[in-house]
């Protein structure tokens, strides 16, 4: 072993021709060295070591996922399906079959939930657990998908640019927001990620070693995102796989992946559930998850997601926030080194995924979030080939970079200050607060951002992310009491039922986050059933058996007064009104909230 030469990152490659990441190294030392320079390139340097890079990300994680985990409730309507689909696996033991309330729910696989159960079982918290305990899955997800792009990117590069690439990936706006949603993406990406990083270490593997344990992870997370989200993760590695054969005109590193073991090892694990459903649902979950949920979004816009070619790339300037600024400056570099093989393999992941997402039909902004990491791991790579060459972006990249980081700092204060204005209710003092002081580091770092040094702004740009984060999720949100209908149309139905459990109809509002939060028996009604269920309800008391309550949304609540006038009970009275916004629809509403015990004939 030598001695590092003075004035030399520690972060330079050296070769080990006996593991994939060596052979890689020898191979590209001097393409990307990642010897940042400058007060920006000193603390990566200082954090860049192999144990204490994973150690700062995981920090960071926890930093930028955790507000909000716990404050803001149930966000209509995916989360709450899932979450209450979950819950019901609990109620009923039954951990096959997918249902939500009475309707099987049959467009996605059963890992996720799978997982939300068991966090709720360790919790100790019941079926009943809050909202907080069915999102762990998630947020254990996106953790594990920060870290692994730590890990995809060590394939390629040291620890420092790897560091670079996972704290990009760590405080994207997509990510964060996966990360506090009881679904399925925050986890499918952790699986498409081991997936990739092994597939990107057999690859570049060019001495031909044989790697079982990467052949294995390979498949087994092929597997595991099958279960999470059906053909995302073999579609992403399927065609980053086809890619490569095509770019590299040969197939026979393809015998490095075992195929044949490997397809053994992901039928052994996907087998089992999907034969117990076939039986269970007498081949139901597949047609509707391949037939009306998987090929509809492909083919025309569904639940009306519909949009044209090119949308994802709109889109991705503001989900994958602040992400696209670093990228627009690091694109200069791509066509100098596009025959790279760290940089072919990522084009190769990134470049045929896209197309497929633009050209599908329906388009919503996480369908790309397989991709995230990729960008960002692409962006390290080559801001520290930018960064060593010492060169700068031209004006128009500058700026572009500049205005794309700071615009959407800039709408957030504004945001956190009209917003609750704007829905008949304060501002959170300590949402502004932050929000206004987050401009500090993200003027900075748009300073930075227009000369051109990208290292330079990256602290700035991370403190900046971490205070919009905060400020978002852990007080604005949260604050804005008038679009969380939900847990207070619960609250206030528990307040004044007059009994512990009431049974509880609802009219014109059926948002799955109320059914979440009210009870799986909760019935969706019409004004007729209603009518009957309240009446029935009568001397419940008396009778032993719990109280009735029926919640009636004002558009409805005319024809459901005449449904109980024409059974006799004219003149019914609401126990109480509550107001709200729904975000879903941009209306506002008005709900009665009628008991049993108040009527009167």
């Amino acid at each position: 072993m030598t001695d590092t030469p003075a004035g030399q990152s520690t972060d330079t490659p050296t070769r080990n021709p006996g593991t994939p990441e060596g052979a890689f190294t020898g191979m590209f030392a001097g393409t990307f060295t990642g010897r940042f320079s400058g007060a920006g390139g000193r603390w990566l340097r200082r954090l860049g070591h192999r144990g204490l890079a994973p150690l700062a990300l995981l920090l960071l994680s926890l930093v930028v996922f955790l507000p909000g985990l716990v404050q803001v409730p149930p966000l209509d309507r995916d989360e709450p399906r899932f979450a209450q689909a979950s819950k019901q696996m609990l109620e009923s033991r039954d951990f096959v079959d997918i249902r939500f309330q009475e309707e099987a729910r049959h467009k996605k696989p059963v890992g996720i939930y799978w997982l939300q159960s068991a966090a709720v079982e360790i919790s100790g918290l019941g079926s009943n657990a809050p909202i907080w305990v069915y999102r762990l899955p998630s947020q254990l997800g996106a953790v594990l998908a920060v870290l692994l792009t730590y890990w995809c990117t060590r394939a390629f590069a040291g620890p420092v640019i790897s560091l670079f690439a996972g704290a990009l990936t760590a405080v994207t706006l997509l990510l964060g927001v996966e990360a506090r949603l009881a679904k399925t993406d925050a986890m499918l990406l952790a699986t498409i990620l081991a997936a990739q990083g092994a597939l990107a270490r057999i690859w570049l593997d060019r001495a031909g070693g044989w790697h079982k344990g990467l052949a294995a992870i390979f498949w087994a997370a092929m597997a595991l995102s099958v279960l999470v989200k059906g053909p995302v993760g073999p579609l992403v590695s399927g065609l980053t796989l086809v890619a490569l054969c095509l770019v590299g005109r040969e197939v026979r590193w393809l015998k490095r992946l075992y195929p044949l073991p490997g397809l053994a090892l992901f039928v052994l694990l996907v087998l089992p559930w999907f034969i117990a459903i076939a039986l269970q649902s007498g081949g139901a979950f597949f047609a509707e998850a391949v037939g009306k949920d998987f090929l509809a979004k492909v083919g025309s816009g569904q639940e009306s997601h519909g949009a044209p070619p090119l949308t994802h790339l709109a889109a991705a300037l503001a989900t994958f926030w602040p992400l696209p600024a670093f990228t627009l400056l690091a694109l200069p570099m791509l066509a100098g080194l596009r025959r790279a093989p760290a940089v072919v393999f990522l084009l190769c992941w990134i470049v045929p995924s896209w197309l497929v997402f633009e050209l599908t039909a329906t388009k919503l902004p996480h369908y790309t979030l397989p991709l995230l990491p990729a960008i960002a791991i692409l962006t390290a790579l080559l801001l520290s080939r930018l960064d060593e060459a010492g060169e700068v972006p031209g004006k128009a990249w500058r700026i572009g970079a500049a205005a794309l980081f700071i615009i959407p700092v800039a709408g957030v204060a504004v945001a956190s200050l009209a917003l609750a204005p704007l829905l008949g209710v304060w501002p959170s003092p300590p949402g502004v607060v932050i929000a206004l002081i987050a401009l500090v580091p993200g003027l900075a770092a748009m300073r930075h951002l227009a000369r051109g040094a990208a290292v330079a702004a990256l602290p700035s740009a991370l403190g900046a992310a971490i205070l919009v984060i905060i400020a978002t999720w852990g007080f604005t949100l949260p604050g804005l009491s008038p679009i969380w209908i939900s847990p207070r149309l619960a609250e206030t139905v528990r307040e004044v039922a007059g009994c512990d459990a009431p049974q509880v109809t609802n009219v014109g509002f059926n948002e799955p986050s109320y059914i979440f939060l009210q009870g799986t028996d909760t019935l969706p009604a019409s004004v007729k059933d209603a009518a009957g269920f309240l009446i029935a309800g009568r001397g419940a008391a008396e009778r032993g058996e719990r109280c009735r309550v029926a919640v009636v949304e004002g558009r409805e609540e005319r024809n459901f007064l005449d449904a109980m006038a024409e059974q006799g009970f004219a003149g019914a009275e609401p126990a109480i009104r509550l107001q709200g916004f729904n975000i879903n629809g941009g209306k506002r509403l008005d709900f009665g909230i009628y008991r049993a015990a108040d009527l009167s004939q």
